[in-house]
């Protein structure tokens, strides 16, 4: 017998490989892409996968860690910079929105006050999941745009545990069963104490199991700390991405969030295809072809509503009006907080069954048009500024030093002395235990390629490869020509034959330990025997260039 399970996992990949390169093709994007491979595998079209909440609930884990990613680009000291917008930007935008879209439910539409509650609340929500995605593809979260969307997002986050808490309070058949203070304080409790968790247990945690050396246990750990404090928030009422989120700012300035990012970021992608695969599966074509007119509107009604408020209210933050715009139309749709609020609602009876279709259908739709909105929003956007560096959430450095043995710690030194920005990274927890305070180093293992995207390697001018263990520098050399040609790379050699291996892997330029160790013995020597200094520079100038030209010439001749 064959495994339904199985099946089900090969038409997603099969749709998602034959939908996402094509309109990566024609100059969609991926997203959509996902989306459209959603749709045609779905019930509503080829039905290969009937069940969609199946494969919701385990996609769900792609938007955790995406937040977790985020949360850790985000350190507590960028986001204290830009609590002025969370709080007041975001708050506002979710009121306003809220009360504009409630207004127009109840008298305009004629819905019941619980019903026109919870869905101006719900539309009010944008798609955290699909503008976080869309910035990072754009490489715009350190822009000022891109900054002001993320504080909105966040404050939206925020507001889905008054909003759970409210639909109790709404429903006449369950009751009040928990009071919107309780929630909120119940929430308040459960960060102070994952905060308190994350400060005094994590990095001893993280300490301990790199000093196994153990990389199973070690991605393992990652795994654990995102699931285990999503877990913990939900319980709270919060969102299991707000607890990701929060995760991620406790990791954001530990010296081993470069090797956790690395160890979760294949997971991520994986696990995010799979969310915007389920959204497209959730489409009810039949629902929407029989009230086309009716979805299309609304949801038109909503962009227009979010956008003019959320555009005026940046333009009022000290936004240009283009900036302005762009955070409108690119925080237009709903999200997809919006579709379990609507479940949840629709389960306590405070939708019909065709409130709720439509309502998810908008939601949808909404989702389904955010490239779109992503491309009239960088239309807008289109002089935008990077950021500072000092405001930046990964910051920019000429240098990347793998291995912070004595070899790199010296020339870590001399660096900072000339005032060239690097930034090291060991496989030994001892060692970055001991200098994380007073270098730039991190935990991690620089033959990973995840582990030198997050160090911001595509910034850096030169590489250095002080590592001890030879093919462990040979596979890193190999694996930074292959993927970034024009780098510089300089490696540390042990002797000729190393040297000459280094070079045909593609280091630009080697160092051999012997020859180096070599000139300067021989320095001392020619020295104490009252050679002038200037025949010793010009007699070592030479036997370094006739050592290091022999090997070049060996490696041309291979």
């Amino acid at each position: 017998m064959h495994n339904p399970l199985i099946l089900e996992m090969i038409y997603l990949l099969l749709a998602a490989v034959f939908m996402v390169p094509l309109c990566q093709a024609i100059g969609l994007g991926a997203v959509p892409g996902f989306l459209l491979a959603g749709i045609l595998i779905g019930p509503s079209v080829l039905g290969l996968i009937s069940d969609v909440a199946h494969i919701a609930h385990i996609s769900e884990f792609g938007v955790v860690l995406l937040l977790f990613v985020i949360g850790m680009e985000m350190k507590p000291s960028f986001l204290w910079k830009i609590k002025r917008l969370v709080f007041g930007l975001g708050s506002l935008q979710v009121l306003l929105t809220s009360l504009i879209i409630i207004l127009i439910s109840r008298f305009l539409l004629g819905l019941d006050w619980p019903a026109a509650i919870i869905i101006g609340c719900a539309l009010s929500l944008s798609s955290t999941a699909f503008v976080l995605q869309i910035l990072t593809q754009q490489k715009s979260l350190n822009t000022e745009f891109g900054r002001s969307s993320v504080a909105v997002l966040l404050m939206q986050d925020l507001a889905v545990v008054p909003l759970l808490a409210l639909i109790p309070l709404l429903s006449e058949s369950t009751g009040v069963s928990h009071s919107i203070g309780y929630a909120v304080l119940q929430s308040v409790g459960i960060i102070v104490a994952v905060i308190m968790v994350g400060k005094y247990l994590l990095n001893p945690l993280l300490y301990r199991v790199a000093k196994s050396a153990n990389a199973e246990v070690f991605t393992a750990t990652a795994v654990l700390i995102v699931l285990g404090t999503a877990y913990l928030t939900e319980i709270a009422g919060l969102s299991m991405a707000m607890g990701a989120f929060l995760a991620g700012l406790l990791i954001s300035d530990s010296a081993y969030r470069h090797q956790i990012k690395a160890e979760v970021q294949p997971f991520r992608g994986l696990l995010l295809g799979a969310f915007f695969i389920s959204m497209g599966m959730s489409l009810n074509i039949p629902v929407l072809l029989e009230s086309p007119v009716l979805v299309i509107s609304l949801m038109l009604l909503t962009v227009a509503i979010k956008t003019s408020v959320l555009t005026l209210l940046a333009k009022s933050f000290g936004h240009s009006w283009q900036k302005s715009a762009a955070v409108g139309f690119l925080l237009g749709q709903s999200g997809e907080f919006a579709l379990v609020l609507f479940s949840l609602a629709f389960a306590a009876d405070l939708l019909t069954a065709y409130q709720f279709n439509i309502a998810m259908l908008v939601v949808l739709v909404s989702m389904l048009i955010t490239p779109l909105l992503a491309i009239i929003a960088n239309k807008f956007n289109n002089q935008q500024q990077e950021l500072s560096p000092s405001e930046a959430e990964i910051p920019e450095c000429a240098v990347v030093l793998a291995g912070f043995g004595r070899v790199g710690r010296s020339i870590g030194a001399i660096l900072e002395t000339a005032g060239v920005s690097y930034v090291a990274f060991d496989r030994s927890s001892e060692i970055v235990k001991k200098y994380q305070d007073n270098y730039p180093v991190f935990y991690g293992d620089v033959t990973q390629s995840h582990l030198l995207n997050s160090a911001g390697i595509h910034h850096a001018k030169l590489a250095i490869v002080t590592l001890n263990d030879t093919h462990a520098a040979l596979e890193l050399v190999e694996s930074l020509r292959h993927r970034f040609p024009d780098l510089n790379i300089i490696a540390r050699a042990h002797n000729s034959d190393n040297c000459l291996e280094l070079l045909q892997h593609g280091a630009n330029d080697v160092v051999s330990e012997n020859v180096e160790a070599s000139l300067e013995l021989s320095e001392l020597a020619l020295k104490a025997n009252s050679v002038d200094d200037s025949d010793i520079q010009e007699l070592l100038s030479a036997f370094r260039l006739n050592y290091y030209n022999k090997i070049r010439n060996m490696t041309d001749n291979l």
